[in-house]
């Protein structure tokens, strides 16, 4: 699939700075059989209004949990399908994580994009099944590495027949419990021809917290935001929910539902600014 399949305006904001930044967000994972369309309903009805190009994310399974009785998921088939079924009925991109080689293959007839999590963003075996599969790879900025080293993520992908990639900076390691983001980071991958986006949500983590659980920082969400506009990042990643605190994945640094038109507008706004200037 084309970039600009997946994204109609994806090549004019890489090339020329025109049109807006595509959006990818939604739940950090399938929690049961009803909110994720609910979710999807509500993003998709702002998008629209907002000119925003659009796909849904939501993990079918978490693999990288603290604690071994952290929620996973409500099984693997079941998440997929209502990633399907999203995807079919709203007709819109989806995207899921994968964290082996077997899940590459299954997820893909599900989803239009293959997400590689940071930690996983230099297994070679991953990005070559993700390759192997002919869906779009995002492959998430690891929090230890430099953005310079993101291009040996995007070599392997093509290596090994992929054509579509995406790199997300999602913060760096700073201590051991919090994270940074270097805005350097997205001119600096944006070097290797590929879109990049900026995940306003996992950036302000604030993982290894004694509880097993990470805390999060949300009320910078829009600063984050802010931030990636200005420096013209392709798209945006956020996770959403709405009832953070209720959430059984990563409610310390998710948005809540009712704020994403808001944000977003600002957001469109602060990008036609930036994009002329």
């Amino acid at each position: 699939m084309s970039y600009t399949t997946l994204y109609p305006h994806l090549d004019h904001l890489r090339h020329t700075d025109t049109g807006c930044f595509f959006l990818i967000a939604g739940p950090c994972v399938i929690e049961d059989d009803h909110s994720p369309f609910e979710i999807c309903e509500r993003l998709l009805d702002i998008t629209e209004k907002l000119h925003i190009p659009f796909a849904f994310k939501a993990s079918y399974r978490k693999a990288n949990r603290s604690r071994v009785d952290s929620f996973t998921g409500i099984g693997d088939w079941e998440g997929l399908e209502i990633l399907g079924e999203i995807r079919k009925r709203f007709g819109i991109p989806v995207v899921t994580d994968i964290h082996n080689e077997t899940e590459a293959a299954t997820a893909a007839q599900y989803v239009d994009v293959l997400q590689i999590p940071a930690f996983l963003c230099r297994q070679t075996s991953l990005l070559a099944a993700a390759a192997d599969t002919g869906r779009v790879v995002n492959v998430k900025k690891g929090q230890f590495l430099s953005p310079e080293a993101m291009q040996h993520a995007v070599d392997k992908v093509h290596y090994f027949g992929g054509r579509d990639v995406m790199l997300t900076e999602r913060g760096t390691t700073f201590g051991y419990q919090d994270l940074v983001v270097d805005f350097r980071s997205v001119p600096i991958m944006r070097t290797n021809n590929v879109p990049v986006i900026v995940d306003i949500t996992h950036s302000l983590q604030k993982p290894n917290q004694p509880s097993g659980v990470s805390g999060g920082n949300p009320e910078m969400i829009e600063t984050i935001g802010r931030a990636a506009v200005a420096v013209c990042a392709d798209g945006i990643f956020m996770e959403t929910h709405p009832d953070p605190k209720n959430a059984k994945s990563d409610g310390a640094n998710m948005l809540r539902l009712d704020l994403a038109e808001s944000l977003l507008e600002r957001l469109v706004k602060l990008h036609t600014v930036a994009r002329e200037l």
